[in-house]
């Protein structure tokens, strides 16, 4: 049940409020600013009703102290005397409303579900905020690569900054979450980041969408329709795939960029606009200039900062973590993880679909299986089609053994997998190896290879 706090110092006013609000809402009653800051702190109210005139401290102070300490708990101002000089100066301070004494028990209902209703949007508003700030935090991009560390270092340095952004990257490396990041850690971060996936639109709607139109601009416009550039308007706008825009519309984005101003499709009058622009591409745009199918002018306009995000392949040493990450996203903190087996699997895997396949393929794991052990049986059998071979250098390259540990790995792996070839007749296995069952036999004793042995 939501808590009301009434705060006033004459007892017949807090028996009235206590009898018109006991049957929806818990009531706690204070006669003094210094019980009242005790029941502030002890019950945490939903909603304060506040006498002006109060013997210990004025209404007024305790007010802006509660707009202090309680910014989201809604605050009604009860007086006898309503003046207008004493209702701005309430709301001025953080009051929802103000109500002279005696009450109208409508009125007070009203005021009360209104202030609370008010104060569950606010909450909601401000949860998804912090949400939306700790999922794009450029903490939770994933990876501790010299390569990731160094985005970590350009976001850092760029985010407040209002120069645009050109991210290159193949498809599923994370581009749209680093131009999040960028945003989110900015000075724009509570106005809009609006993201347009460029080849997703037609070409024919594609002015439309980012500029909007105005009603009877052509056939289908039955009314004004506000332009991705519009809605971004303080905020940042995210142009992914860049390089699928027509000539026509770079030079039309040209333009809005470089005067701040556009018109509308069908329209005559200019449009003003404040926007930072973060575009992304997982093409050459040089490539595409020198083909004359990407605007030199525009190419430099936007890659002001450049900002190169690597595949998955070029630094594995971030898949452990990134596996972990989206096992605890998925499956919940600690309940999964995955066997060393697994792992090598997962490490040696070229991850063509980058950081977008290797989640997709977590979460189709945590979704189709119970174990609490992920091992290779778990895994797709694309991924298992990598080589022992690919895993062995994998592991040499990366550092987790030495050269010499690789060459004694794989040099056990031939003469087991012969071994088991022959039905370990050892005099077989040799021959199927070119070597001498006595040198086989010094081998599979310094390997600690055991088997059935030949009379």
């Amino acid at each position: 049940m939501r808590k009301i706090l009434i705060v006033d110092d004459e007892l017949s006013v807090r028996d009235s409020l206590r009898m018109i609000f006991k049957k929806d809402y818990q009531v706690i009653m204070a006669g003094s600013s210094a019980e009242a800051w005790e029941k502030v702190q002890s019950e945490e109210p939903d909603l304060i009703f506040l006498d002006i005139i109060m013997p210990d401290k004025d209404g007024m102070e305790m007010l802006k102290e509660l707009r202090q300490n309680q910014p989201l708990t809604p605050v009604v101002m009860l007086t006898a005397t309503k003046t207008v000089k004493t209702a701005v100066e309430a709301m001025k301070l953080g009051a929802h409303d103000y109500i002279t004494k005696p009450f109208d028990i409508e009125e007070l209902k009203v005021i009360a579900e209104k202030a609370l209703e008010r104060r569950d949007l606010e909450t909601l508003n401000r949860r998804l905020w912090d949400e939306v700030e700790e999922r794009y935090s450029f903490d939770n991009i994933i990876g501790k690569s010299k390569e990731m560390r160094e985005i970590y270092s350009t976001i850092c340095q760029i985010a407040e900054k209002n120069s645009t952004v050109l991210i290159h990257g193949e498809s599923g490396t994370g581009k749209e979450l680093v131009a999040k990041a960028i945003h989110y850690n900015s000075l724009r971060k509570d106005k809009p980041f609006v993201a347009v996936n460029c080849a997703a639109i037609p070409d024919t709607l594609i002015e439309s969408e980012l500029f909007g139109h105005e009603k009877g601009a052509f056939t289908d416009a039955q009314s004004r329709r506000i332009g991705h550039f519009e809605t971004a308007h303080q905020g940042t706008l995210f142009l992914d795939e860049i390089s699928e825009l027509s000539l026509p519309t770079q030079a039309k984005i040209l333009r809005a960029l470089q005067e701040r101003e556009f018109i509308r499709v069908g329209g005559a009058k200019t449009v003003s606009v404040d926007v930072r622009l973060i575009s992304a591409t997982n093409k050459n745009l040089e490539e595409l200039m020198a083909r004359a199918s990407f605007r030199s002018d525009l190419y430099y306009r936007i890659n002001v900062v450049p900002l190169t995000i690597p595949p998955l392949r070029k630094r594995k040493e971030d898949i452990l973590l990134l596996v972990q990450h989206f096992l605890d996203k998925h499956a919940g903190p600690g309940k999964r993880k995955v066997s060393p087996e697994a792992m090598d699997i997962l490490m040696a895997y070229d991850w063509p679909g980058n950081v977008r396949e290797l989640e997709n393929i977590i979460e189709r794991i945590v979704v189709m299986t119970n174990v609490e052990t992920i091992g290779p049986n778990e895994l797709p059998p694309n991924l298992k089609t990598t080589s022992r071979v690919e895993i062995i250098k994998q592991e040499v390259l990366d550092g987790r053994i030495s050269f010499e540990d690789a060459e004694k790995g794989f040099e056990r792996d031939i003469i087991i997998e012969a071994l088991k070839k022959t039905k370990y007749v050892q005099t077989k296995a040799a021959d199927l190896l070119g070597i001498s069952r006595r040198i086989l036999k010094y081998k599979m004793d310094k390997y600690g290879i055991e088997g059935p042995q030949e009379n």
